[in-house]
């Protein structure tokens, strides 16, 4: 605990996460404007399957089904990068500015509805990246990966306003965004094992160091949460989670976009 009081303060203030907030905001911009700047263009497939009939195997009185795909569009990774900085920035500058006041008055309550908005759509855009990198492209799967994240950030927001209501912490909420949060990884490792016995070449190697830092990084904000409903330590000042909250989201975020950076952006 003495070593977690030095690196991130025992006490903390609301001035305090007001500075951050206005750091970070220009700090996750400044990011955002660095992968569109340096960045080469390198697009991504978006495609979708369909059941067609075979025409050689199919006859009249018995049509062969087979599954086909099609080609949709492309999307720049420089721009997915870019946009859960800038979602992030934005957020950060709201809650710093014009809803600074409602922030810390729900933070008074232990309830942060911004950062759960805020996460449903930045982390569910970096699971895209992730997806991308993975091989996977296909459209209703992209979609899903993305509502599941989606999900799973609500029901961080569910989580802390029904526990307002209840005496004792009900963790039903938690429980279940855990399973939504765990199903992507499940997918990303079907296709990982599909590669390597299958692909013939593999993932690149960066892929896999993307794999564990951002699980790593994902299951420390459930570990952060937690702590927080458990009252550990500095964590009985909901404050103090908010701030670890905040580091967190920086470190995932920039811990992906200089990985995906330098592994296939960097001109």
């Amino acid at each position: 605990m003495k070593i977690i009081n030095k690196i991130f303060g025992k006490e903390v203030t609301y001035p305090e996460l007001n500075k951050w907030n206005k750091s970070l905001a220009g700090i996750h911009a400044l990011f955002g404007i660095l992968i569109l700047v340096l960045s080469q263009s390198r697009a991504f497939p978006v495609t979708t399957n369909f059941l067609t009939m075979n025409p050689i195997l199919s006859t009249s009185s018995h049509p062969v089904l087979v599954t086909a795909q099609r080609h949709l569009f492309d999307v720049r990774m420089a721009y997915v990068i870019a946009a859960f900085f800038f979602m992030s920035a934005i957020a950060h500058l709201i809650v710093s500015t014009r809803y600074r006041q409602k922030y810390e008055s729900d933070l008074k309550i232990g309830i942060n509805k911004f950062r759960w908005f805020e996460y449903s759509f930045s982390a569910s855009t970096m699971m895209i990246a992730v997806s991308f990198l993975t091989g996977v492209t296909d459209l209703s799967s992209l979609i899903m990966i993305f509502t599941l994240i989606l999900v799973m950030n609500l029901l961080g927001l569910v989580m802390e306003i029904h526990n307002q209501t209840t005496k004792k912490t009900s963790w039903i909420s938690y429980v279940i965004g855990c399973i939504a949060g765990i199903i992507p990884w499940v997918v990303f490792l079907i296709y990982t094992v599909g590669v390597e016995v299958w692909g013939g070449g593999g993932i690149p190697t960066f892929v896999y160091f993307i794999y564990v830092t951002i699980f790593v990084s994902f299951n420390c904000f459930a570990i952060n949460m937690y702590l927080q409903y458990k009252k550990i330590g500095n964590w009985k000042n909901y404050l103090f989670g908010e701030k670890i909250y905040m580091i967190l989201s920086l470190v995932a975020k920039t811990l992906l976009a200089w990985q995906v950076f330098f592994g296939i952006l960097r001109p």
